[in-house]
Formats: structure tokens, sequence, C-alpha cells
């Protein structure tokens, strides 16, 4: 391949797959930003019901853990994209005969991301609970501190202290699977390297220029992390 047509392949504007490449690198970015929150949240809390006193919460817990740990992410994407959708539409026929219901790819990825994250997220998290020494937990409600505020003022800074190297993982490998969405339609940055591909003919450029992308994001998100944890740390000492 002549270098002129590979600058040409790589520039922005009509002639050039760069423009689309950065569209598609933010929508990654996008997807796996609007997931963190929702996939942590929810880890959190299964992480508590699984130390819970109360079977019925261990059992839900572990179910769910079992199954998004379970299942290949492809098989669950496709059951949330293409199955769910189905199923609603046969309940609500019964109200409206003719409605039709479809699921956009980033909000369909948003919520299955989630899910695997959170799964994965629970373990941390569950392993960080049973790192604190419950003499923490004694000591909040000695001083007359609620259980609310024992967990927000005593356990939590811990708790993330601990946690925060393996939800750096979680987070490498959340960025890594956005590029599954590419499957439902959503451009972003696989995606987007799959057309520039199949139209230029030239899948060994812009699925490398796509290795390089999620590279660069985990790179970047490896220097973050790590001023967190700094940042973290300090705060500890601070206590």
């Amino acid at each position: 391949m002549p270098s002129q047509n590979i600058w040409i392949l790589l520039s922005w504007g009509p002639d050039g797959w760069i423009d689309d490449i950065a569209y598609g690198a933010l929508v990654t970015i996008a997807l796996a930003l609007a997931t963190l929150p929702i996939g942590l949240t929810i880890g959190f809390f299964v992480a508590w019901a699984k130390q819970s006193e109360e079977p019925s919460l261990r059992l839900a817990a572990n179910i769910y853990t079992t199954v998004f740990r379970g299942l290949p992410e492809l098989v669950t994407l496709f059951l949330f994209f293409f199955g769910v959708p189905i199923l609603l539409q046969h309940l609500v026929r019964y109200f409206r005969p003719d409605a039709t219901i479809d699921v956009n790819s980033f909000v369909a990825g948003m919520i299955v991301l989630s899910l695997i994250f959170s799964s994965y997220a629970s373990e941390v998290f569950l392993s960080a609970f049973r790192a604190i020494p419950k003499g923490q937990y004694e000591g909040g409600f000695a001083i007359g501190l609620s259980n609310w505020l024992t967990m927000r003022k005593v356990i939590l800074p811990q708790l993330l202290r601990i946690a925060f190297p393996g939800l750096e993982n979680c987070w490498l490998s959340l960025l890594k699977d956005t590029s599954l969405v590419s499957v439902v339609g959503l451009a972003e940055t696989l995606r987007n390297a799959y057309t520039a591909a199949r139209v230029t003919k030239h899948a060994f450029l812009f699925y490398g220029v796509a290795a390089m992308v999620f590279l660069g994001l985990a790179v970047v998100s490896s220097v973050a992390t790590s001023a967190i944890l700094r940042s973290l740390g300090r705060r500890e000492a601070q206590r």
C-alpha cells in the first residue's frame, strides 16, 4: 500500500476515516463512563447482600453473580437486545395490539455491561468487606454512630482503598467489553473500524488503529487510576 494512500485513509474529511474512528472512540468512552457508576452501585449492594445475615439476600446475590459471570457476554447482550424486546412486545400487545418495541443499542449495551461489570465488581467489594476487621464496625457503634454513618465515615473509605486495585482491573475489562456492542450496531470504535476495513479493504490498517485506540485508553486509565490510588492513600494516612 503506498504511503500516500495510508495518509489519505487516516485523514479527516470525506476521503479519510480517522474522524469516524475518533467518533467511535468517544462513543466507547461515553458507554464505559455511563456503565461505571451503575455497575459500581449494583456491585456494592450485591456484595453487601452476600455478607448479609438474611439467607434470602445471600441466595439472591449468589444467583445474580453466578448467572452474569457464567453467561458469555455476547449471549447476555443478544438476550437483552433481541430477546427482551420480543418478550415485552408480546406482553404489551395484550393492551396495544399494534405496539412495537425497539431497544437502543447504546442503552442495551449500558444495561448489559452494567450487569456484567457489577457481578465481577461485587466479588472485589466482597473481598474488601472481609478484609476490614469487625472491630471497625464495633468502634463506630461504640462512639454512637448509626449504621449509615459507620458505613460512610469508617468503613467506606477503607473499602474503597482496599477494593480500588481490583476495581481498576474491572474498569479495564469494561473498556474492552464495550467492543462487544458493535455486533448490535452501535457505532463505537470497533464498529467504525470494521466499516472502514470493509469499504477500503485495508483490514490490518484499521483494526490496528482500533487496537491502538483501546491500548491508548488503557494506558490513560492506568495513569489516572494510579493517581487516584495515591490520593486515596494520602487521605487514609491523614485520618
